[in-house]
């Protein structure tokens, strides 16, 4: 059994940005358990080919530790991750980082007010608090195929990307086309013979903004900033939405001379409803001789070949899976069992329901980074999770301040914060009609923050204490409440 004050759970953004900001606040009674060998998460995951981040790197970047070096605006995987390893050193993380240590899960016992955390290798910690950076990117989303255990070749997922394979002069399928197919494809689609490019719903595709870039990193981050932050229309107003559309569809027609493809690559949803993708690559790959796209989603794997919707059959040697990200499964593989034997999984099934994206009533001294709502689709998530970081260091800081054993978001404020966040949703394009990852089972978009960034940084600017029941160490707990 070890120990801590505070556990922290992974070492993406997230969970190295906690870490510094913790030792920062001068609190060094903490531990963060990563499951792999080394930092990064999602960048250290993820080395498929042509892999880069499709926000500036100015940007996409702490703002404690600006990087006057990226080598382009938007920087590749081995460079971002590089980066991280960077800030890992030089701020002095590594010693507190327990590496190979894979959490299972995360129970409260109400009696001693602390957190015991399970882990695959049997080792297990204790802590008054717990602070989750897991990320939402991290559990590959294999789709279920009919047949796809009998197919005869190599078969993997973008984020599992197999270096062993030598896709030249193969035939290669590629089931999907979200953030990561349209990095991949291009680079691969010159090496391979033929690439069979799998399309189940179309997507909008714009090409990356370039501009004159300040030497200054800091000021070349506001720019960035206020230029992505007013570059989205997130109202679902006709007249904007037709006439960003109409500018769309005039650059497809130039980027797409062919009608036959131009129309495979029209969507039949509003632009912003789905997640906008950035490329300068992707039409031009699909409009090399050796790709073709099949505007028909996968119906059954063949031993030998893959076979569309529409009953056509395409003979492959490989296959590849685009398919994006289990983000609404991110806490899946850590069971956490709040006050009263209460699941966060199993209560999210009914309705995912959080305060600031951060707390759920039930859960004492939980703080989940970049949780529900805080999802971005036009800004970077280093800024959001910044936010949070703040709020969390914040919370410490009255826990000690006022001898707090336990807080705990209380539920008619979680209920109030959600109402309003569900209101203002209504009124943006993302709520417009299609059918996306963002919305869960309710129809309930709770993925994304639909207002400016900045309003988020208001308001966890300090820890909102009259949101809490704050308790002492004599004090007894009131009975869980659902989520």
């Amino acid at each position: 059994m070890i120990a801590k004050d505070v556990v922290i759970i992974g070492t993406g953004f997230s969970g190295m940005g906690a870490a510094v900001k913790l030792i920062e606040a001068g609190r060094t009674d903490f531990v963060v358990l990563e499951k792999a060998a080394d930092v990064g998460g999602t960048w250290r995951d993820n080395t498929y080919p042509g892999c880069e981040c499709d926000i500036p790197s100015h940007m996409y970047s702490f703002s404690w530790a600006l990087n006057p070096d990226w080598s382009r605006n938007f920087g590749p995987q081995p460079e971002i991750w590089a980066y991280m390893r960077k800030v890992a050193d030089e701020t002095g993380i590594r010693p507190y980082i327990d590496f190979g240590v894979e959490v299972t899960g995360a129970a409260w016992d109400d009696e001693r007010s602390v957190w015991t955390i399970n882990t695959k290798s049997g080792e297990t910690y204790e802590a008054r608090v717990v602070i989750a950076g897991v990320g939402g990117l991290h559990i590959p989303n294999v789709p279920e195929i009919a047949g796809a255990e009998s197919f005869a070749g190599p078969r993997f997922h973008s984020a599992q990307w197999d270096h062993s394979i030598d896709l030249t002069g193969k035939k290669v399928a590629v089931i999907g086309t979200g953030a990561s197919a349209i990095q991949f494809v291009p680079t691969i689609a010159s090496k391979v013979k033929q690439l069979y490019v799998f399309q189940r719903s179309t997507q909008y595709v714009v090409p990356k903004v370039t501009a004159a870039r300040f030497r200054n990193p800091l000021l070349e981050r506001l720019r960035v900033y206020f230029n992505f932050e007013r570059g989205i229309p997130r109202r679902s107003s006709e007249r904007l939405t037709a006439k960003a559309q109409n500018g769309w569809l005039g650059y497809l027609a130039t980027a797409v001379p062919n009608h036959e493809l131009r129309k495979k690559l029209t969507p039949a949803y509003p632009l912003g409803c789905k997640r906008v993708l950035i490329s300068n690559d992707w039409y031009p790959a699909l409009q090399r001789p050796n790709v073709e796209l099949i505007d028909a989603a996968v119906d059954e794997i063949l031993p030998r070949g893959v076979r569309a919707r529409d009953g056509t059959v395409r003979e492959v040697d490989a296959i590849i899976y685009g398919t994006g990200f289990r983000v609404a499964d991110y806490l899946a593989p850590i069971r956490v069992v709040g006050r009263g034997g209460l699941d966060l999984e199993r209560a999210w099934q009914t309705s995912v329901r959080n305060y600031l994206g951060i707390h759920v009533a039930g859960f004492p001294n939980l703080f989940l980074l970049v949780g529900p709502n805080t999802g971005l689709g036009h800004n970077s998530m280093i800024y959001m999770i910044e936010s949070h970081l703040r709020y969390v260091v914040d919370a410490l800081r009255i826990m000690d301040e006022r001898g707090v054993a336990t807080f705990e978001v209380r539920p008619e404020a979680m209920a109030a914060y959600n109402a309003r966040i569900q209101a203002k949703m209504r009124k943006t394009v993302w709520m417009s009609g299609c059918a996306s990852w963002y919305l869960d089972a309710n129809g309930d978009n709770v993925t994304l923050w639909p207002d400016f960034t900045f309003r988020f940084r208001h308001h966890t600017r300090r820890f909102d204490a009259g949101a809490y029941a704050l308790r002492q160490d004599a004090e007894v707990p009131a009975p869980a409440v659902a989520a």
